[in-house]
C-alpha cells in the first residue's frame, strides 16, 4: 500500500510530479500516490512545497512533517504526525 499507519501517524509514499499546472493529489497504485505540485524541483523548492502542500491538506504544522526517504528523487516516504484531516478523495483508501 502506498501508506502505513504507525500508532496514530500517518506514513505516506509518494511519488511527484513537479512543474504542475495545479497541486493535487492524482492516480495511485500500491506502491505510492501521485502528487502534482507547481514548485520547480530546484534547490529543494519542491520539497518545502511538497511538505507545505501536505500540511495544509492533513491540517498539520509544517515543521511536523517528517521526510524519511527520497530528498533528491521524485520517490518519497514521509511521515505525518497524528492527521487532523484526510484528504477527499483518498480518505477512503487510508482509513
Amino acid at each position: 500500500m502506498f501508506f502505513k499507519w504507525q500508532d496514530d501517524d500517518l506514513i505516506l509514499n509518494v511519488r511527484v510530479q513537479p512543474r504542475a499546472a495545479s497541486d493535487a493529489f492524482a492516480e495511485h497504485n500500491d506502491d505510492y500516490i501521485k502528487i502534482r505540485i507547481t514548485a520547480p524541483p530546484i534547490d529543494g523548492k519542491a520539497n518545502k512545497h511538497l511538505i507545505a502542500f501536505l500540511a495544509k491538506t492533513f491540517k498539520v504544522a509544517k515543521s511536523s512533517i517528517k521526510l524519511l526517504a527520497g530528498e533528491t528523487c521524485r520517490n518519497k516516504r514521509l511521515l505525518i504526525p497524528k492527521p487532523r484531516s484526510l484528504p477527499e478523495g483518498i480518505s477512503q483508501y487510508i482509513t
